[in-house]
């Protein structure tokens, strides 16, 4: 049996599973590549994260997908994340097939995620064919027109920088800037983001995952050539009309000021449909630029003490290993669709309805859509050796119910890898 330490999180679209053995053996024989595309929309462009139109008017940073192709033994696997709030299948697919005709790199081998920001490019969904069409739609559309060939090429670009390199692996631990955004409430019932200073709180309703996993990349020689960093943190830190990366643009600028420019510097968001940035303890207001640059200089300061920490990774073999899910459903009331088509018929159009309503009004459309068919959710796991396992999910939506079924599911895949 293994000692393992098991860790679990998702992005929009991506989990990322940790699983580190503590040794000193030397990597050999591994090649490693970085690079970082940027795919920031234009002004102009319609912005996701909330249920109401609202076009690029600036942009504050940009975007980027960012990329990591390692080798051993002639098996090559890439993973990319991406300053989006959500990536679909068919993008996903289409990516897939670009980098597996210009690298050679087997489709099945390519994980891709998003990081979820909410100031990045509205990625269409269910909800989106109830908008209008308007000038917005039309510059988004021709930029999504090119965005499979923009992330394809941050995996190009990464396998064509492939150099002899090491891995390592070490677990932070952050509590002080994430909060559980469901809070139980003197009158028995379970409040969503219920004000801050709110004297009906009891206390909250779940857990936060303070773990902060660092995964960092080097040649031989030291020199640095990607961190990836992994938290369970919502990105809705901005809000606005200016395009960020959020709080990963500090977390970059910071690592490489220390570790040079050239490093690519990864975020990858842990499972965190609950967990925000709002601490409802405080009266100071937790919104724009400002917060985020906050948070992100925390993270920061926690990666750079879990450099000092980092154990080599041990890659003796790399196996890749992917499966579809089928996820079950909610239950829905039939009751309920005339007033959710209502809501709906809202959408796009600021302060139409209220945030919740049109969350539920959506999920009971989408639900109903789908006539009793499961999602399918792919999960697929790269094992680098037996000291580091990455495990991603894709397409799957924000609902507790399905992401307690994929955390045992993911746990169950590692085993069934470790006995093949």
């Amino acid at each position: 049996m293994y000692q393992n330490r098991l860790k679990y999180g998702s992005v929009f679209l991506l989990i990322i599973v940790c699983l580190t053995l503590r040794n000193s053996a030397c990597a050999g024989d591994v090649r490693i590549g970085a690079a970082a595309v940027k795919i920031t929309p234009p002004v102009g462009a319609s912005m996701a994260g909330y249920y109401y139109e609202r076009g690029v008017e600036n942009i504050h940073d940009d975007l980027y997908a960012k990329a990591l192709v390692i080798e051993k033994d002639g098996t090559r696997i890439a993973i990319v994340s991406c300053d989006l709030i959500g990536i679909q299948a068919p993008i996903v697919a289409e990516i897939r097939r670009l980098v597996e005709k210009s690298t050679g790199i087997d489709a099945a081998h390519v994980m891709i995620g998003a990081t979820h920001s909410h100031t990045g490019p509205v990625i269409p969904s269910f909800r989106e064919k109830y908008g209008t069409k308007n000038k917005g739609a039309e510059i988004l559309e021709a930029y999504l027109a090119k965005l499979p060939a923009l992330v394809a090429l941050s995996i190009t670009q990464a396998n064509a920088a492939l150099t002899p390199g090491r891995l390592s692996f070490e677990l932070g631990h952050e509590a002080s800037m994430s909060f559980n955004r469901r809070y139980f409430m003197n009158d028995g019932s379970v409040a969503w983001n219920p004000g801050k200073l709110n004297p009906e709180i009891v206390k909250p309703a779940g857990p936060i995952d303070p773990d902060v996993s660092v995964l960092y990349a080097e040649t031989t020689d030291g020199k640095p050539v990607s961190t990836f960093v992994n938290l369970a943190m919502h990105l809705d830190d901005v809000g606005g009309t200016e395009v960020s990366a959020d709080l990963p643009f500090t977390l970059s600028t910071i690592l490489g000021k220390i570790k040079g420019t050239e490093m690519v510097t990864a975020f990858l968001q842990g499972c965190s449909g609950n967990v925000n940035h709002i601490n409802v303890n405080s009266a100071t207001p937790q919104s724009g630029h400002k917060e985020a640059e906050r948070l992100g200089t925390i993270l920061a300061g926690e990666v750079l003490k879990t450099y000092a920490r980092l154990s080599l990774i041990n890659i003796d073999k790399i196996r890749v290993k992917s499966e579809i899910i089928p996820l079950p459903l909610a239950a829905i009331s039939k009751d309920n669709l005339p007033w959710a088509r209502e809501v709906a018929a809202k959408y796009g159009k600021p302060n139409a309805a209220p945030f919740l309503d049109f969350v539920k009004a959506f999920k009971t459309l989408e639900l109903n859509e789908r006539n009793g068919k499961p999602i399918e959710a792919e999960i697929q796991l790269f094992a680098l050796g037996d000291s580091l396992a990455i495990v991603s999910l894709l397409w799957v939506r924000d609902n507790e119910r399905f992401r307690s079924t994929v955390n045992a599911l993911l746990i169950i895949c590692w085993i069934l890898l470790l006995t093949a």
